[in-house]
């Protein structure tokens, strides 16, 4: 997230860290100026509120995290609520004109040096004393692209009070703060905020994970970043990028296939930090930021994670997807956040009454983690969000309460946006910071009895929350090859092509394929009713073209081709060709299945078991679907004249 500049016309001004979303109508036709965001804070002093309470070191925990359902749980199977907070500063904090020597020229007047912020003012061991103080057991680390290539050391300056990282390239610092937090019982989870070294956000160069670098280019960069810390087991998370949004010309979109895909892109790029990386990382995804022009007329609007209810992502290891998604008072679910140039009438987020936020919420992001058996089931972490201490308005204030609220009652992971900020003499500073520190070290802020934000931080430290053992439950994943290979099985993957041409789509390792769409190209996978999955521990998977397993008396699908499983295999995935079924992908199981089974037929309307376990999962296409206590063993289509070869019936079995 990102501040506009200090000196920006009144009103709250946006959290430090945060993009504004989308781009400023100038003239239609021509050009599209960025937008820089809310005005700045009001100056007025804010009402004293209570310190919260010291807190002890960080309670103890077990890495790596993975997920559980809704749940992120620790590698002892217990829930572990992200209660973080953005350490900001090493993703850049130049505006983006003028002298970058002059502090001027910096957010809120802080040159971050492209490290973290307050390095230069109070040393490691204090700041990590204060961050427990909050109550956190958690950091989130931006950090740039150009930071991972930077060669040039930080002026001593950066580092004035740690003085041990003298010397240091901006990605050394970043590493000997990645060590200092996990050492101190830090859960960190890294965050690629932008491309390039400067503040966000509007039009500049940090749009999306590809703005000012190939996709390529990025994707090697998580990778090595992700090899870097794999030794590091409270490193827990790769954050893949902040608010995409739109730049000048293009939207960025979600599931179109093209080379602005962040649905896909966060696919590649999670999947290849799993299996080139890190296999221990959580793998967090943000929806979409910002698309549309800001203008009354045009479309324009915060798509979030609202997308995900019909397309979400499925990676080589479950247990590894937290999505995520940002929500500041000054913005709203169309409003860019801007004011004069690019605002609209649209309602901003602290324009909603308390009903109409928490349905924003939902909606917009928390409907993810809270309808529990869905393809798209999987944690939140509301990553940004924050205000400032010197916000004297009432209906910022209000919205800062009622936010809080609905985080701490649907006890939601969250992260404040920002940790740290300057305090000068001259006003310098960012206001948004929890803590403050002045060019002594000497600290201000939420600790410190004067601070108005207090109480609804301290009420998301004392709600009620999910604590202690998580059972496993069942996992029901989406395939899609509407545009590319969804073959999630590093089995699979291991064997090579098995059916060259074809778009091919497998289930994770661990899970069978339960449902198939009879358009779309669409398939749903589950383990429910045998956790730890029914495959045999070796042995490739075995490719069937014809219906050579098709025993003699047993047609259940007469006058079509029907593509059966040998005796004792199930299904794990599919190819396709066009919309063609064009082969069936078996595995052989670890304990005898049942034999009997049943005809699905999906060819003229949808056939799902009772309750629709997994959900929508192929939104628009009929769909064909295996009860829970049932395992595909066969697909039937046919070629005849008027007909595509798509999938019309599934032979489901009982699984013992």
């Amino acid at each position: 997230m990102s501040h506009p500049p200090s000196h920006s016309p009144s009103q709250s001004r946006p959290p430090a860290g945060r993009r504004l979303p989308g781009t400023a109508l100038l003239v239609l036709l021509a050009a599209l100026a960025p937008i820089v965001g809310p005005p700045g804070a009001q100056a007025a002093s804010a009402a004293p509120g209570a310190a919260p309470r010291a807190a002890a070191s960080a309670p103890g925990w077990t890495a790596p995290l993975s997920t559980r359902g809704r749940w992120i749980v620790d590698a002892d199977g217990n829930r572990f609520r992200l209660r973080s907070s953005n350490w900001d500063g090493a993703q850049g904090s130049w505006t983006g004109s003028g002298d970058a020597a002059d502090p001027a020229n910096h957010h809120a007047g802080q040159d971050s040096y492209g490290i973290p912020i307050g390095l230069d003012r109070a040393p490691l061991a204090v700041l990590l004393a204060d961050f427990h103080r909050l109550g956190l057991n958690s950091i989130r680390l931006p950090f740039s692209n150009a930071m991972v290539h930077g060669t040039a050391p930080v002026p001593d300056a950066a580092v004035a009070a740690n003085p041990q990282l003298r010397g240091r390239t901006p990605l050394q610092v970043y590493d000997a703060v990645v060590a200092a937090l996990t050492g101190d019982g830090f859960a960190v989870i890294l965050n690629n905020h932008t491309n390039t070294s400067r503040w966000c956000c509007g039009v500049d160069g940090n749009e999306r994970w590809n703005s000012s670098q190939s996709t390529q280019q990025w994707e090697d960069d998580w990778v090595f970043m992700a090899r870097r810390y794999r030794d590091n087991k409270r490193v827990v998370g790769a954050d893949l990028y902040n608010e995409v949004r739109r730049d000048v010309f293009d939207d960025p979109n979600w599931g179109l296939g093209d080379g602005h895909d962040w649905q896909a892109a966060a696919q590649e790029a999670g999947d290849r930090i799993l299996t080139e990386g890190s296999p221990d990382l959580l793998i967090v995804i943000e929806g979409i930021n910002w698309t549309g022009i800001p203008a009354d007329g045009l479309p324009h609007g915060r798509p979030l994670l609202t997308p995900v209810r019909t397309l979400s992502h499925t990676l080589v290891a479950s247990g590894k997807l937290v999505y995520s998604a940002h929500f500041y008072g000054y913005t709203g679910p169309n409003h860019s956040g801007a004011t004069g140039l690019g605002e609209t009438h649209d309602a901003r987020y602290q324009d909603l009454t308390r009903d109409q936020l928490r349905d924003a919420l939902y909606q917009e992001a928390l409907y993810v983690a809270a309808e529990g058996g869905q393809h798209f089931t999987a944690p939140v972490w509301v990553s940004e969000f924050g205000i400032g201490a010197d916000e004297t308005g009432a209906a910022p204030r209000a919205w800062f309460a009622a936010l809080t609220d609905d985080l701490a009652d649907s006890d939601t992971d969250f992260a404040y946006w920002p940790l740290v900020g300057w305090r000068g003499d001259a006003g310098q500073g960012d206001s948004w910071a929890l803590l403050r520190y002045d060019a002594s070290g000497a600290r201000s802020g939420l600790l410190d009895g004067t601070d108005w934000r207090a109480t609804a931080w301290q009420h998301l430290q004392d709600s009620p929350s999910r604590t202690g053992p998580v059972p496993a439950v069942a996992a029901w994943h989406q395939l899609s090859t509407d545009h590319r290979d969804a073959v999630e099985s590093l089995r699979v993957r291991a064997q090579g092509d098995w059916d060259s041409g074809a778009r091919k789509a497998v289930c994770p390792d661990g899970e069978r394929l339960a449902g198939l769409s009879h358009s779309q190209g669409r398939g749903l996978c589950t383990d429910t009713g045998a956790l730890g999955g029914l495959r045999a521990t070796t042995g490739d998977a075995e490719v069937v073209r014809d219906e050579r397993y098709v025993p003699a008396g047993g047609d259940w699908a007469s006058g079509y081709t029907k593509l059966q499983c040998a005796p004792g295999s199930f299904l794990i995935g599919y190819g396709v060709r066009g919309a063609r079924t064009s082969a069936a992908l078996c595995a052989a199981a670890r304990t005898p299945l049942g034999g009997a089974g049943r005809t699905v037929w999906f060819d003229r309307g949808d056939n799902r078991p009772a309750g629709a376990p997994g959900g929508d999962w192929a939104s628009g296409a009929y769909k064909g679907q295996c009860a829970p206590g049932e395992y595909a063993a066969g697909i039937a289509f046919t070629t005849r004249i008027g007909s595509s070869g798509a999938p019309d019936a599934l032979l489901c079995r009982p699984l013992s």
